[in-house]
């Protein structure tokens, strides 16, 4: 069967045939995502996309149809992208398991409706030729950045991340970031359906494609010279240990099992890593991962002194720890958040960050109240959830530069990880991925982390308690990785922070440009192919 036989054929699907197909094609592009890595799929499953829209009908009855072809396209995608987050609810399956249908299928289903909006708006602008290719990438990537911002926002497997694969495409996330990035994937991976147009739609079907090589090689033209002109060095005097201890999630719980974790954490990070080493005393700051302990810091004396018995003079240490707040007067509950603690060599504790943006149902219950008096419960399993933090703001860290902190998934955000006033000079990421085990789920926050360095212009220095922890330079190179499901530390420099990026200076601002563009550019192609009509009558 011929392309053009193929593509006729997914033209004219209709019923269930048509969704079926919508939705192998979203679950195939899931393969773009890390940690497969397989970009080009994309220039497979896009032009499918594109086929089911040439066949939803003209007028609102082919604009609801479009929406329907978008939700089981994005149906598809998610369930593949995320099933991994069931995995958070087999750490205790006696008391979540049943929550996975809503964990594998719900959120897929809702993230879809992102998706089938975007099917829609496109269909709306919809044209002949490739300037069809501008309606569906500028309505797609719309979509996407509604996705990122709408009901806190959950940008998670955007499709820009298929460019950032390929180190040289990644750098326009510094002039666009992920949503410029998001736009571009949209538009030269959907090309390709345009290579079975008639004549009577272009005279060059193959122009849209050669557009989009041109696109691809001005991208890896600006990434090769900016690896070329960018230098990034080391700051001076700053030597970071890691500590990954990959402790299991069911273990973190257990109150009974502080003394084994709090043992496996300094015996890892006084760990020597060759024969002229000395352990911990290597490092002027020692970094554990979020939520170290399954207990509150405050309270445990004996831990706060083995730290100090652990640091060497002028070594701080930086660590996640939930964080307990005495009740306010007239309130009979305290509040608990999960934070960042910065802690002396003599065991005090100098500056905490609280995390801002918490996880949905992980930490805290839309309606927390009232689910709560149905027996439900999130899954970190905090009595009336944990509290947000009242802003981002930056660390002082002493004998480091400012950083600016993220706990988990705090990295995921775009535009959204440098905090107002002094800029800081690099990122600082804790994060606890056991929930998820050796999954795809870990390679692809390591992956949405890394971009953040390139639009920021921002080293990243991650801990994870199983992975993956590294060090990435501002050009999003990794210095050093300790991988998924290993224990152990990484020894490394901190990158110093470059020139602010345009991104990091003007943000969504050139995306939304583009993408106006886009969708103007369709808008005024559909309108010259309307039939106008002579003043006899009759069309012309």
């Amino acid at each position: 069967m011929t392309v053009a036989a193929l593509a006729h054929r997914v033209v004219l699907a209709w019923g269930w045939h048509r969704r079926l197909i919508a939705l192998a094609a979203g679950a195939a592009s899931a393969l773009a995502m890390a940690p497969f890595d397989l970009f080009f799929v994309l220039a497979l499953t896009l032009p499918v996309f594109v086929w089911l829209l040439d066949g939803a009908g003209a007028g609102r009855s082919g604009i609801v149809a479009a929406f329907g072809i978008g939700w089981w396209f994005g149906f598809g995608y998610f369930v593949a992208g995320l099933y991994w987050l069931g995995n958070s609810l087999l750490v205790e399956p006696d008391r979540f398991a049943w929550a996975l249908p809503f964990a594998v299928l719900g959120l897929p289903a809702g993230l879809a409706f992102y998706t089938g909006l975007g099917a829609a708006i496109a269909r709306a602008l919809w044209t002949t030729g490739p300037a069809r290719i501008l309606a569906f990438a500028a309505a797609l990537a719309f979509s996407e950045w509604l996705r990122g911002h709408a009901f806190s926002g959950f940008p998670w497997n955007s499709f820009g991340y298929a460019l950032a694969i390929v180190p040289v495409w990644a750098q326009g996330a510094a002039l666009f970031g992920l949503w410029g990035l998001t736009l571009l994937t949209f538009a030269v991976f959907a090309s390709p359906a345009t290579l079975i147009d008639g004549r009577d739609a272009t005279t060059r079907p193959w122009l849209a494609l050669a557009v989009a090589a041109i696109v691809l090689a001005a991208l890896a033209g600006f990434g090769v010279y900016r690896f070329a002109t960018v230098s990034v060095t080391p700051v001076d005097g700053v030597r970071l240990r890691i500590m990954q201890p990959n402790l299991p999630q069911d273990e973190k719980f257990r109150p009974e099992a502080k003394q084994r974790v709090m043992e496996r954490y300094v015996t890892l990070s006084d760990r020597a890593t060759g024969p002229e080493t000395m352990g911990v005393r290597d490092a002027t700051l020692l970094i554990w991962p979020e939520s170290a302990f399954p207990f509150f810091l405050e309270r445990e004396a004996d831990a706060l002194a083995k730290i100090a018995d652990l640091l060497p003079p002028g070594l701080a240490l930086v660590t996640g720890a939930a964080r307990y707040e005495e009740p306010a007067p007239g309130q009979s509950e305290g509040k608990v958040y999960n934070s960042v603690r910065v802690i002396a060599d003599d065991g005090a504790i100098l500056a905490t960050y609280d995390k801002v943006w918490l996880v949905p149902f992980g930490e805290f219950l839309p309606f927390q109240r009232l689910l709560e008096q149905l027996g439900i419960e999130q899954l970190t399993r905090v009595r009336g959830g944990f509290t947000a933090g009242a802003r981002p703001r930056a660390l002082t860290i002493p004998r480091a530069p400012l950083a600016a902190p993220l706990v988990c998934y705090e990295a995921i955000f775009p535009g959204a990880v440098v905090p107002e006033g002094p800029r800081p000079e690099w990122l600082l990421n804790l994060t606890n991925d056991a929930w998820f085990g050796l999954t795809p789920g870990p390679y692809q926050h390591f992956a949405q982390a890394r971009l953040r360095t390139i639009e920021e212009g921002l080293p990243l220095v991650r801990a994870a308690n199983n992975g993956i922890s590294a060090v990435v330079d501002p050009l999003g190179r990794i210095v050093r990785l300790l991988p998924l499901g290993r224990d152990g530390v990484i020894d490394a420099p901190l990158p110093k922070s470059i020139e602010l990026p345009p991104y990091a200076r003007y943000g969504d601002i050139p995306f939304f440009l583009l993408t106006v563009s886009f969708a103007v550019a369709a808008y005024l192609s559909r309108r010259s192919q309307i039939p106008r009509e002579r003043t006899d009558g009759q069309q012309w």
